[in-house]
This record gives structure tokens, sequence and C-alpha cells, in this order.
């Protein structure tokens, strides 16, 4: 469990970073950086239809998402919080993840970086909540 945890929070605390970084250019307006892949590629997924989810940038529901993963693993060390908790979560965010994936590949034919980062973050935490 400890490996899981550790898992956990680190993968956590990066996509809390990714999504902070992808905050800040929503808030300013600019093009996020686009290593490894074309940068237009990085603008059209920022700036499509699908960056959002009820009207509420992909950025700040992911930001959300690993704020409360962190919170309730914590709690769970704690003794506060069941680990089923982070284990939905982990799930949801894995799920969402895994579909804009789908839709950057078969809808929009562009990746981003960040996004891919995320994907690789909720895969490594699935794996680790899922496969304990």
């Amino acid at each position: 469990m400890q490996l899981t945890l550790n898992l956990v929070f680190i993968f956590a605390s990066i996509g809390v970073l990714d999504t902070l970084y992808l905050i800040y250019h929503v808030i300013e307006g600019t093009d996020v950086a686009c290593p490894f892949f074309p940068k237009e590629w990085c603008h059209k997924v920022q700036h499509s239809p699908q960056s959002r989810t009820f009207g509420v940038p992909n950025a700040v529901a992911g930001f959300i998402m690993y704020a409360a993963i962190i919170i309730f693993a914590y709690l769970y060390v704690l003794g506060a919080a069941s680990f089923v908790l982070v284990d939905i979560l982990v799930g949801i965010g894995f799920l969402f993840s895994l579909y804009f994936m789908f839709v950057q590949g078969f809808v929009l034919r562009a990746f981003c970086t960040w996004c891919v980062l995320s994907f690789v973050n909720f895969a490594v935490m699935a794996w680790a909540v899922f496969i304990r």
C-alpha cells in the first residue's frame, strides 16, 4: 500500500503542476509550449470546443480532481477517510483522460503534450490503485 500511496502522491502532484500551467495560459489567453508535438497541435487542442466541459476549462476540472485525490489520500493516511474515495476519483479521472485522448486522436487529430502527460499521470495512478 505504501508504494500505491507514493505513486498517487507523486503523480497527482505532477498533475497539479500540469494543470496550474494550463490554467495560467487559459487566464492569460496565451498558447502553451508544445514539446514533442507540432505547436499547431497544442493550439488546436487548447482552443477546441472540447477544451471545456459544461463551460469549465478542462484544466480547472483536472486541477480540482488532482487536488481532491491528494486531499483524500492524505485523509486516508491520517485514518480519516476510506481509500475507496481515492479509487473512485482516480477511476473517474482515468476514464475522462482516456476519453480526452480519444477525442484528440480521432476527433481533433492532434495531441497536446500536457494532455498526454495528464493521461500518463492517471494511467500510472489507475495502475497503482487498481493493481495493488
